[in-house]
């Protein structure tokens, strides 16, 4: 007896735009939460499904997740980076922005599950890229340029927060 096949979903490459009406998916103690830490993960699946989890640094503008392909070592195969082919096969991921301790009354975390896109225009790249170097002050040092670095977008449509998030 064989298995059923399951079918390959089809995806679109195109984040959905968000309208200025939709309400905030992300209160401002969660807010504060994000603003809070310096790495995340980030989950992605290309067409084949299989998952790629890694951790990343970003910047969130209060709409959207950003993160460039930096100057840091990469394995060099000729194709691109997992995480972007992922996406640009399949524009949904997550990332997870947690704190874990031995106190488990502690424990927290924020998922955030959204659609990815690569940063086309060069006005929004620059922005994204300022609110990166201001998080991180590696970035300051490499030069990262609009069409030789990509910057990938990451729209969120569903936040979880758990634990201990504090007002």
């Amino acid at each position: 007896m064989t298995e059923p096949r399951l079918r390959r979903p089809q995806f679109s490459t195109r984040a959905p735009r968000r309208s200025s009406a939709m309400p905030e998916l992300i209160a401002e103690p969660v807010r504060r939460f994000i603003d809070a830490h310096q790495v995340a993960r980030l989950a992605t699946a290309g067409q084949d499904g299989e998952p790629h989890v890694i951790p990343f640094c970003y910047a969130y503008d209060g709409r959207h997740f950003y993160f460039v392909v930096d100057q840091k070592p990469k394995r060099q195969t000729g194709k691109p980076l997992k995480r972007i082919q992922n996406m640009l096969e399949n524009p949904q991921a997550a990332l997870v922005i947690d704190d874990y301790a031995d106190d488990w009354s502690r424990l927290a975390y924020v998922m955030v599950r959204g659609t990815t896109a690569l940063v086309e225009e060069r006005a929004e790249y620059d922005r994204a890229l300022a609110l990166l170097r201001g998080r991180y002050p590696q970035y300051r040092a490499m030069e990262l340029r609009f069409g030789h670095n990509a910057m990938v977008r990451i729209t969120p449509t569903k936040v979880n927060a758990w634990g201990k998030i504090h007002p």
